[in-house]
């Protein structure tokens, strides 16, 4: 006698399991990867910027309030972009996830979420200054690229096992091959890193910059000294190289401005609107000099603070060319991508060496210091003066025109304000007893320069530092204080008097509106 035959079953055999809700997010990640990384690819040949992940990222910064914006920097310093586009493509993916469960259980359910995540880059892409319509394109490439991508793993898992059951006559069931199922999301996510280098790649190269010869300078820097450094190495250096440079901007990319096709506008409440291309600012009168830019969102000891030799036109001499009407108060200058920053007129034009800089420590600018031309107006704040990539100046009214730091309410008159940096020992280290050097820089721009920097421990009397080479009034002076010091915890400050003998205000102030103050303290352990 026979045995009998186990009764049939519908349920699909353990390498036909129906893939599960885990899988489907990741199909959803994978289609989103790939759709992120096939629009950057894209936006690499027309404009960067208009790259998803990053439309995104700076439709938040724009949105985001003052007060976070300054925490941000404050807590995170340099890396504040990096993890914002982390933040922004974190939530992207959690989205994208959901998308991807939606899709197991009806495919157009998934695909539309993926179609309306891709539509919020698109409409940041094309909102934002200087849009053009093609900054839609890589936005609709994300769209088109992840649900196929999608549309191809659903799929996946459910061919393999409808090919099983038509072969026995038994009704499809959605299981799947696992083994195609993951070479499938395998082959999705190499080809999303290719699209994703690939872009990078053809950035990079995009962003070379051109070399230029500088003719020598109609106005020379004098020669330059040898800095405190090569007797302190912890000293900051007198002179910051372009690659230790601190930047600090509203920009997620790096812009890709062609010097060949780039002209400096000026107009507005000017006799003749003129333009310039580089070639022909080169061929005038250069000055050269040194001045050190500071950010406006430096905190008290912060490191967004730099000295560097920068070669350029003149600003008044641009301004006498065009001749200012007797309306205007404020330079309303315009960067690639239409950023705005406003300028008082009468600070730029006071005699100080305000400049159209075309060059940075004998170097052509590089692309994140300003490439081609930026503006710099010695002792502001860079938020009112040192706008980077510029291609107009607009000579107009406070009241006319609000640049983008004035919608927000911050100052538009910015004076760097006198401050002191203490940049060895650093806080909270211990260091060994006996002499030991107390270092940093200062600086104190229009108001006489740094005549003295003092020091203080423990609460104790103030004494005079000594100051490195005077370079300038505009520019940052090193300093160093030999301390004899002993076993235990100590607390150690420093502060500096300016020309004038006025000393480094204590009182304390953030950098919303006009820049931060007070004096920086700091605590050591010293040891036996």
């Amino acid at each position: 006698m026979s045995a009998p035959s186990p009764a049939p079953t519908d349920r699909p055999t353990a390498d036909r399991r129906p893939p599960g809700r885990l899988a489907y997010a990741g199909f959803g990640l994978v289609a989103t990867l790939a759709g992120v990384a096939g629009g950057h690819l894209v936006a690499s040949f027309l404009e960067p910027g208009s790259s998803p992940v990053l439309a995104v990222g700076s439709a938040v910064i724009d949105a985001t309030p003052t007060p976070m914006k300054e925490w941000a920097i404050r807590t995170f310093g340099s890396a504040d972009k990096v993890i914002l586009v982390g933040s922004v493509m974190a939530g992207v993916l959690v989205l994208a996830a959901i998308a991807g469960v939606l899709t197991r259980r009806r495919f157009a359910a998934g695909a539309t979420m993926l179609v309306v995540l891709t539509a919020f880059p698109a409409v940041a892409a094309l909102t934002r200054a200087g849009a053009a319509p093609l900054d839609v394109v890589p936005s609709v490439v994300a769209a088109v690229i992840g649900v196929a991508v999608l549309r191809l793993l659903d799929r996946l898992a459910t061919r393999s096992s409808d090919d099983a059951a038509g072969e026995t006559g038994e009704q499809p069931s959605r299981g799947a091959s696992r083994r195609g199922v993951l070479v499938g999301s395998g082959v999705m996510l190499a080809l999303a890193a290719v699209m994703g280098g690939a872009g990078r790649l053809v950035t990079n190269l995009r962003g070379r910059v051109t070399e230029v010869s500088f003719p020598t300078p109609a106005s020379p820097a004098p020669a330059f000294p040898e800095g405190l450094e090569t007797r302190f190495d912890q000293i900051t250096p007198l002179r910051i190289p372009d690659a230790d440079f601190y930047r600090v901007d509203t920009r997620l990319d790096v812009p890709l401005v062609d010097m060949e096709g780039w002209t400096l506008t000026i107009d507005g409440d000017v006799e003749n609107e003129l333009s310039f291309t580089f070639q022909e600012l080169l061929e005038m009168p250069l000055i050269e000099r040194d001045i050190t830019l500071t950010c406006v969102s430096n905190p008290v000891g912060g490191p967004y603070v730099g000295g560097a030799r920068w070669i350029g036109v003149r600003l008044t001499d641009l301004l006498d060319m065009a001749g200012v009407g007797d309306r205007a108060d404020q330079i309303l200058s315009t960067d690639f991508d239409g950023m705005t920053i406003s300028t008082p007129l009468d600070i730029a034009t006071d005699g100080r060496d305000a400049m159209i800089a075309l060059g940075m420590n004998g170097e052509v600018l590089s692309r994140e210091r300003g490439y081609p031309a930026r503006m710099i107006v010695p002792g502001l704040f860079g938020f009112i003066s040192a706008t980077k990539w510029v291609e107009r100046l607009t000579l107009t009214t406070y009241e006319e025109r609000q640049s983008y730091w004035t919608e927000r309410d911050w100052d538009t008159d910015a004076p760097i304000k006198p401050m002191t940096r203490i940049d060895t020992p650093k806080a909270l280290t211990e260091i060994p007893s006996g002499t030991t050097v107390i270092g940093g820089v200062a600086w104190a721009q229009f108001d006489g320069g740094v005549s003295k920097v003092q020091v203080q421990v423990d609460g104790g009397r103030w004494q005079d530092a000594e100051l490195g080479p005077d370079v300038n009034d505009v520019y940052w002076r090193q300093w160093f204080y030999e301390w004899d010091a002993t076993e235990g915890s100590h607390n150690i400050a420093a502060r500096v008097v300016d020309g004038n003998g006025d000393v480094q205000t204590d009182a304390r102030a953030e950098s919303f509106p006009g820049g931060a103050s007070g004096i920086q303290t700091l605590i050591v352990t010293v040891g036996a």
